[in-house]
């Protein structure tokens, strides 16, 4: 059974539809990548995907179980860790404050910094800086260690690569191969071909349909399928 299935995902704007029917699956300890175009719907997806926004139809499970209503407000919570593009730290608190907001209990907190996963990020050694004086790459391994409060099963990324260096967009990665080898599931949205390579499926989200591509292609035979 499949940790996550997307199915038949209908969504728009007004009269725009974005989404025609997209279908996708996920398995436990499978990195998926999802590319396309700028403005195809990649981002209202992940929305989607993370219970951010309610599609016009369709159904999203996790484990067998549908997430709609007011139980799938809970299987969200349950399920899902979701790092968006653009950071969501609040740049005047500092990084313990931050991450804090997310995990509500100060002996876990202290515990994952000293010896779980954001000890493994690096943010043990940042947890007094303030989030608006953080480099690219820091903010966006503390949103990854908020993305993990409550240890999600799956997590969820909208192009984690975006405005990172080159150590910065390596460091993510490792990261969630990491996470990927204790089971985690992960949903990537990327323009970063190299991210491709942690990748254990790729989709193309083309013309409101998602379709499942060989993980190998890449360059000009990658930018064929896309536009």
């Amino acid at each position: 059974m499949e940790r996550m299935l997307a199915k038949d995902i209908v969504s728009g704007y007004g009269r725009r539809t974005v989404l025609c029917g997209v279908h996708l699956t996920a398995n436990a300890g499978e990195c998926i990548g999802i590319v396309g175009e700028n403005g195809c719907g990649k981002s209202t997806l992940l929305n989607i995907l993370a219970g951010l926004r309610t599609p016009k139809s369709g159904g999203i499970y996790f484990d067998g179980q549908k997430a709609s209503g007011h139980s799938g407000i809970k299987i969200f919570r349950q399920y899902i860790g979701y790092v968006p593009q653009d950071s969501n730290l609040i740049p005047e608190l500092s990084v313990w404050d931050n991450l804090l907001i997310w995990y509500q209990n100060k002996g876990l907190l202290e515990h994952e910094i000293n010896e779980g996963f954001l000890k493994v990020l690096g943010i043990d050694h940042m947890v007094r800086l303030k989030a608006g004086r953080l480099s690219g790459g820091m903010k966006k391994r503390v949103s990854i260690g908020c993305a993990l409060a409550g240890r999600p099963p799956v997590l969820i990324l909208d192009e984690p690569d975006a405005a990172l260096d080159l150590l910065g967009k390596a460091d993510i990665r490792s990261y969630l191969v990491m996470y990927r080898e204790i089971g985690g599931t992960i949903l990537l949205a990327t323009h970063e071909e190299v991210d491709l390579d942690i990748c254990d499926r790729v989709y193309v989200l083309k013309g409101g349909i998602c379709k499942e591509i060989d993980r190998e292609v890449r360059g000009e035979k990658l930018l064929m399928q896309l536009y």
